[in-house]
């Protein structure tokens, strides 16, 4: 096959319709053969009734072989065309007893319709499919939402109406046009984006959609500028002496971009950054994000089922001697668009939970002498929605009068999470996995527990910190998936029995320790029988595996359960890299940078605020006071640790003229 000349082919006819028309849009790509003096019109060649694909795409003409379209162009010699009564009509309707036949640029100025699937079938005008309207409640014109022509929405040749939005209504020109333009991968509904239900029907309306690349992917150095990152410090003071432009990656002088526009940076230094994985906002949007009462998330809407049919099941439905043509790498691009997760930040993530918290508010009277059992009883009251904003007041029981005191919810939380992680539905030292507690079974305790972790991250509280990874993997991955570790039991004897087992030297070495614990190996259903020392490694995995997971499942499936509370449970499954931090492993140690960050100090004009609040930060940090940086997080906000939202509003300090601070909680 020879490539096009400029012009080359400009005056050439198509042997099919005869004519010289060069429009890749209606008739397909004009393509000439020089050395067997053949020209052809794509759509004219894959059309044609009486010919088959039988080469690979590199052989004869888009794979159709010299031969075999001599022998069609032959046979189409002998059928008149019903429109412009000429011979070489090599399409015909494929109805039943219908015995049109025309070409193919007659064939659209009689508005038949080809659909370029299956077997390329061809329908006159008679017999074309058509779309079925049940009621037009439609009164006044609406616009083709590609070129935004107001049309009558009257489905007809021309006029085709989106099978997924009932409102969206198009041109057929203005359909072909996008779908070559957007090839397989872009072309999708422009109301909805759904791509699987609207192509699929635009396939049997007759729009051709190319396995191919979009146009604009294909141009040379289209995203260039994407290329090029921001290396500009914006803090109002650079510390840097090289200047704001200066950037040595991996060291303090790296600059950092803003998590969410990436058009603002910072050196580490200049924001007290320890490492790059630390997450960093710029001002602008860390006032959206934190501080503006009106920014709400905008409700997703779910598009329609699309019963998991893909582009690739519409072209391939029906098996086909005849292919589209695909670029190469387009199905790897497929699958790599259809697979590709991005990492998320653990804040955002939890932020994003939050917008589903309600403006409308639900008061919990807790005792705080008995904070668990009061947090039970609130939680279980039938007008509790964990969707609701939560506000605390605390009671004492031993007061006659009932008075109440406004509390901090950031402090009822923590409180509650510190009463979780010493809890009996929790077993082990430092990390800690779900223990046997039947009462607590009974009790529910243990979907309470997945519940109150669940409502405590999305409301603001601080992360648990104590999961061991055997835990986290179970609920990440699955029981089933997870291996644990000597360290996962905390009952001494059993763990004693497995390094037993793993250390034995000898067949009677390990045959003695079985008989010694024969009941329990038969009431855990470990009982084997052991014929080789190699034995040992499948008994101790056998023990490990009932005494962390299998002994426990009744009580994972409930805390499960309560995990799911807001959706909680799904983004752990989606972004388990994220969530394993604040999961299994405790917050960071607070210091006077992190403290100094943190909060917001208004100044007055007669009062050195800021020198003196980095100068008391410092010293409490050197030891020089009975006071710790918890106390200080404490007193301004009721945590002990910056939780993963972080603070809304964030923390502040005011200078006013009193002998003593002052703290809202």
């Amino acid at each position: 096959m020879n490539e096009n000349k400029p012009g080359a082919s400009q005056n050439l006819a198509c042997v099919f319709c005869r004519k010289n028309d060069d429009c890749p849009n209606k008739y397909g790509e004009k393509k000439t053969n020089e050395k067997w003096n053949l020209t052809v019109h794509y759509y004219c060649l894959l059309m044609s009734s009486g010919i088959w694909q039988r080469g690979k795409e590199e052989e004869g003409v888009y794979g159709f072989l010299v031969e075999d379209i001599r022998k069609e162009v032959n046979r189409a010699s002998k059928l008149k065309c019903c429109i412009c009564k000429k011979t070489g009509a090599s399409i015909g309707c494929v109805a039943p007893r219908c015995k049109r036949s025309y070409h193919f640029p007659c064939g659209l100025q009689r508005e038949c319709i080809f659909q370029f699937t299956g077997n390329f079938a061809s329908f006159c005008w008679n017999h074309r499919p058509v779309q079925i309207i049940t009621s037009n409640n439609y009164r006044d014109s609406l616009p083709c939402t590609i070129c935004l022509e107001y049309i009558e929405p009257i489905p007809t040749y021309s006029i085709l109406r989106s099978p997924c939005c009932k409102n969206a209504w198009f041109h057929r020109d203005c359909l072909q046009v996008q779908a070559i333009n957007a090839g397989v991968f872009f072309f999708r509904c422009t109301i909805c984006n759904n791509s699987d239900i609207f192509q699929k029907e635009m396939l049997r309306m007759g729009i051709h959609i190319p396995e191919k690349d979009a146009s604009w992917e294909l141009e040379e150095n289209a995203y260039q500028e994407l290329l090029q990152h921001y290396e500009h410090c914006d803090v109002r003071r650079c510390r840097c002496k090289e200047g704001r432009d200066y950037n040595a990656p991996d060291s303090k002088w790296e600059i950092k971009r803003c998590q969410c526009c990436g058009s603002s940076g910072t050196h580490l230094a200049c924001s007290s950054l320890r490492s790059w994985e630390q997450n960093w906002e710029c001002l602008e949007c860390r006032g959206i994000l934190y501080n503006s009462e009106d920014f709400q998330k905008a409700k997703k809407h779910t598009l329609p089922n699309t019963n998991n049919v893909g582009i690739t099941d519409c072209l391939l439905e029906e098996s086909s001697p005849k292919l589209p043509r695909q670029s190469p790498g387009a199905q790897h691009k497929d699958l790599l668009r259809q697979g590709s997760k991005f990492r998320r930040d653990i804040s955002t993530i939890i932020m994003e939970l939050g917008f589903q918290i309600k403006k409308k508010a639900k008061r919990l009277w807790i005792n705080k002498a008995n904070i668990w059992n009061s947090a039970l009883d609130g939680f279980r009251n039938q007008n509790f929605n964990p969707s609701y904003t939560i506000e605390v007041a605390y009671v004492n029981e031993n007061d006659n009068f009932g008075r109440e005191h406004p509390g901090s919810k950031q402090e009822f939380l923590s409180l509650l999470m510190q009463h979780l992680e010493n809890s009996p539905i929790f077993e082990g030292s430092l990390s800690k996995n779900l223990s046997l507690n039947s009462q607590a079974l009974k009790e529910n305790l243990y979907y309470e527990a997945g519940k109150i972790l669940a409502i405590s991250l999305v409301h603001g509280g601080p992360s648990p910190g104590f999961f061991s990874k055997t835990l986290f993997n179970c609920l990440v991955y699955g029981p089933e998936n997870t291996q644990p570790i000597l360290d996962d039991v905390s009952d001494f004897d059993v763990a004693q029995m497995i390094i037993r087992v793993n250390t034995a030297t000898t067949v009677a070495d390990l045959n003695s320790i079985v008989n010694e614990c024969y009941n329990y190996l038969e009431l855990i259903g470990c009982l084997r029988l052991i014929t080789s020392i190699s034995d040992k490694y499948m008994l101790a995995k056998d023990i490990l595996v009932y005494h962390v997971i299998k002994r426990v499942q009744a009580p994972f499936e409930s805390f499960k359960q309560g995990l799911k509370t807001l959706g909680v449970l799904e983004k752990i499954q989606t972004y388990p890299e994220a969530f394993y931090s604040i999961f299994c492993h405790k917050p960071e140690n607070l210091s006077a940078e992190i403290l100094s960050d943190l909060f917001t100090v208004r100044t007055l004009s007669n009062v050195q605020s800021l020198g003196f609040w980095n100068s008391y930060l410092q010293a409490v940090e050197d030891g020089k006071s009975a006071v710790t940086m918890e106390d200080i997080l404490i007193f301004a906000t009721g945590c002990n640790s910056i939780p993963p939202a972080g603070f809304k509003p964030t923390p502040s300090i005011e200078c006013l003229h009193m002998d003593f601070p002052v703290g809202n909680k």
